[in-house]
């Protein structure tokens, strides 16, 4: 079975890779953005499986999601995201993608879900689409909002607001918004002393 796997991590992209091609079966090829994904499945498609990063260079959210459906003739394409919510899945499910896999999964599940896929099945993990969303435990994260914590997190990881922007499908000057309403809570100086914070409380 052939797999596309796009996504602009490289070492997302290559350990994914390397777990999926243990199993002899498969045949994986990469891109690292959309336009890289869409000239592949164009050259050598269409693929048993295409994986998609939610969050990838020319994404544009759902949309490449399903341009990829139809560029693959109907063949399985899925997302994957380390980030993206719960609803982004659900609606990705409803339009018809052949499943959505947090990155956080496990090598031993995520190998089942993509030969599931591949075979033509839709998977999503019951757990992540499922339970219920914790309740903040401190009265710090009491005053974020949902969105705010997402900015948190990805201040934690180094990312730029455009990089962020890209990431969550937003505008730019909404998520530089959302971060100075979020330093603001916390009492920080900026998004450095907002990202240790955050640490420090616990809050990601």
């Amino acid at each position: 079975m052939r797999i596309l796997i796009a996504d602009d991590h490289d070492l997302v992209r290559e350990a994914l890779g390397s777990l999926i091609e243990q199993d002899s079966e498969f045949e994986v090829s990469h891109a690292d953005d959309f336009d890289g994904a869409a000239g592949r499945i164009t050259e050598s498609g269409p693929y048993d499986l295409v994986l998609l990063d939610y969050g990838m260079p020319g994404m544009n959210g759902l949309d490449g999601l399903n341009r990829a459906m139809t560029m693959n003739g109907g063949r399985p394409v899925a997302l994957m995201s380390g980030t993206a919510p719960r609803n982004v899945a659900q609606e990705a499910l409803a339009t018809g993608a052949a499943g959505f896999l947090p990155k956080t999964m496990a090598a031993r599940s995520l190998l089942s879900a993509i030969r599931f896929m591949a075979m033509g099945e839709q998977f999503a993990p019951v757990q992540f689409m499922t339970e219920k969303a914790e309740e903040p435990s401190t009265p710090l994260a009491r005053q974020m909002t949902a969105r705010e914590m997402q900015m948190l997190g990805a201040l934690c990881r180094g990312l730029s607001n455009k990089e962020i922007a890209r990431e969550l499908s937003l505008q730019e000057v909404t998520v530089k918004l959302h971060v100075k309403t979020a330093c603001r809570k916390l009492g920080a100086r900026n998004r450095t002393q907002a990202a240790m914070m955050a640490r420090d409380a616990g809050l990601v």
